[in-house]
């Protein structure tokens, strides 16, 4: 049987969700102001609407407004769907997302789309800035392949810029690459600074961009999550070869650090700058209990390796903290989920990890529960987020964890449950608490 009948993404661009029947006795904490909830595709999309049904809407009275971020209602759209939820996320100040698909050509082939749309979360943080920061949710019970990983390691991406704006081109002529900025202003002259010279025909050139603005932000954001985490900050670049560019990272982290350089030394704790290939070596040989600020392409990299030496990038929360420090989008660290959802197609059980997707909802509710200050929707948000790795902890698990417990040629069916069943299991673990 499978998990449950096929679902196919609505093609509205907005449309209000439905909520789960619960029993009349069952208190709900009623959440004083509404967040926006973004919906994904595939698998996770399918997971998600249970989570809401079994997980959340039976504790919590919530208004949400709503917005299709599945790939074909982007299509749909022209993208307008992503940008309409942004500025959502602006007014009420929580996004909750599921994960959704970035289409390359196959993808764009197999849903038939106007074009290679692109991510819906580079979208939303280029519209909204910020710092995605990332962190492992630890279970006692799941081997690391970095045994001597003791304490999360949160990784601090700057969310803007880089390689994810960056201007590139293919050349199959010989000739001049040049960088050329114009200043503002009549009587300033262009500086133009020869790149490379194409001797022979063929080749790739490539420019990017960040701003000082954006960097000041990303620093404050970091030292600031340090500070609550009570945990030491790294910085990572490559500034002996990026003199200028990250060259800037370093001498704006270093001015900034003097604000906060007193709370930190109160903590007994401290910041550092280090080259990307130290820090990676210094990771691994570390106990953990540190936040790594890292460029937007090295966060992308370091997090998912991250999440693989504490056990999996199902165990993985994801939170974008804006410069207002007011606004904050959560949401699986990880993909959709494709292998599981065409076989969910098929009719066929699947055993999907709901933890990161539960994650978001409970990291974002309870942000809301902080700006409202409703401290029971906090408390909630902590007792489920506590059934989740207890649940785990005791041998209640998807297959993914399964494999890494038992290995993955000798786990059996004994040793896992279905989704559903992993649902109702972290219902029962949050009943007894």
């Amino acid at each position: 049987m499978a998990l449950f009948k096929p679902f196919f993404p609505p093609r509205s661009l907005m449309i209000l969700p439905c909520r789960a029947t619960t029993d009349s006795n069952q208190k709900r904490i009623k959440v004083s102001n509404p967040v926006v909830e973004m919906d994904g595709d595939e698998m996770t999309r399918i997971i998600w609407e249970k989570i809401k049904e079994r997980i959340i809407f039976p504790y919590v009275a919530v208004e949400t407004q709503y917005f299709d971020l599945s790939v074909t209602n982007r299509d749909n759209t022209k993208d307008q769907v992503t940008v309409n939820a942004a500025e959502a996320i602006r007014d009420c100040h929580v996004g909750i997302k599921c994960a959704t698909i970035t289409p390359d050509d196959d993808r764009v082939e197999e849903f038939g789309l106007s074009k290679q749309w692109p991510s819906p979360n580079g979208t939303i943080r280029n519209i909204l800035g910020g710092t995605v920061f990332r962190e492992p949710i630890i279970c006692q019970t799941i081997p690391r392949l970095v045994p001597g990983w003791d304490n999360p390691i949160v990784i601090g991406r700057h969310a803007h810029g880089d390689l994810y704006r960056a201007t590139d081109f293919v050349t199959e002529k010989t000739g001049v690459l040049e960088l050329v900025f114009t200043p503002d202003g009549e009587d300033e002259e262009p500086l133009r600074m020869p790149v490379y010279t194409f001797k022979t025909a063929g080749g790739i050139g490539a420019a990017m961009y960040n701003t000082d603005e954006s960097i000041t932000g990303f620093a404050h954001a970091c030292f600031k999550y340090a500070l609550m985490k009570g945990w030491p900050l790294y910085l990572s670049t490559k500034n002996v070869n990026l003199k200028n560019y990250d060259g800037r990272f370093k001498h704006l982290f270093k001015e900034i650090y003097k604000e906060y350089e007193p709370e930190f030394t109160k903590l007994g704790i401290w910041y550092e700058h280090r080259l990307i290939d130290d820090m990676v070596a210094q990771c691994l040989k570390s106990t953990g209990g540190f936040v790594w600020a890292c460029k937007n392409y090295d966060g992308d990299v370091q997090s998912d390796m991250v999440a693989q030496g504490f056990g999996s990038l199902g165990l993985m929360s994801s939170v974008l903290v804006c410069p207002d420090g007011k606004t904050m989008v959560t949401e699986a660290a990880h993909g959709t989920v494709t292998r599981h959802f065409r076989e969910h197609m098929k009719g066929n059980p699947t055993s999907t990890n709901p933890i990161a997707s539960i994650f978001a909802w409970t990291r974002g509710l309870s942000h809301r529960g902080l700006l409202d200050q409703q401290p029971e929707l906090q408390e909630f948000s902590r007792k489920m987020e506590k059934a989740c790795i207890e649940c785990v902890n005791k041998g209640s698990m998807t297959k993914d964890l399964a494999c890494l417990v038992h290995g993955r040629q000798n786990v059996k069916r004994e040793h896992y449950l279905d989704t559903l069943d992993f649902l109702e299991a972290i219902i029962a673990e949050y009943a007894q608490q």
